[in-house]
């Protein structure tokens, strides 16, 4: 990656001056954990949504286990409302292939069935296997193909950083 990678924070800020505008009262905010799951907090705080703010743990519906090596969490789904007939935005942090929105989706309707599913990320890296696009998304980045995008929580604060994949 030729170009520095920007501050999380004020990719959060441009999230909420895109989604403020589009968040009525009775929509549901769903954090992806555990990296979407952060930024659902802080934006959930920032939109200063009604609903409480929902949680999915999406590993049991991966289906790419076996290649990049994830395990079963102990990490369950909150949804602390009504599913059905809500308007859900899934928050994440990175989007990439897709997979973990397929995810997403697959146990988000082990729920109930949402009027409309939005998408907010953080960063949108392309390189898309599915047909996947973000309605609200902090940056477009280009990463080179052997690099992941990786968000962490050093004490409250969100960090980026791009590093190499192993062969």
């Amino acid at each position: 990656m030729a170009a520095p990678l920007p501050d999380p924070e004020r990719l959060l800020e441009t999230l909420v001056t895109q989604m403020k505008p589009a968040i009525g009262p009775e929509t549901g905010l769903v954090g992806i954990y555990t990296g979407g799951a952060w930024v659902a907090e802080r934006l959930h705080r920032a939109l200063g949504a009604v609903t409480p703010l929902g949680l999915l743990a999406v590993t049991l519906h991966r289906d790419d286990f076996g290649r990049i090596g994830l395990h079963r969490e102990a990490r369950r789904s909150h949804l602390p409302f009504e599913v059905e007939g809500r308007d859900i935005v899934l928050v994440d942090d990175v989007l990439h292939t897709g997979r973990t929105i397929r995810a997403a989706l697959n146990e988000l309707w082990d729920f109930g069935r949402p009027s409309r599913v939005r998408l907010a990320v953080l960063a949108d890296r392309g390189g898309r296997e599915l047909p996947v696009a973000p309605d609200f998304a902090g940056a477009r980045l280009e990463l080179d193909p052997g690099e992941a995008l990786v968000l962490t929580n050093e004490g409250g604060k969100l960090r980026l950083a791009a590093v190499r994949r192993p062969a």
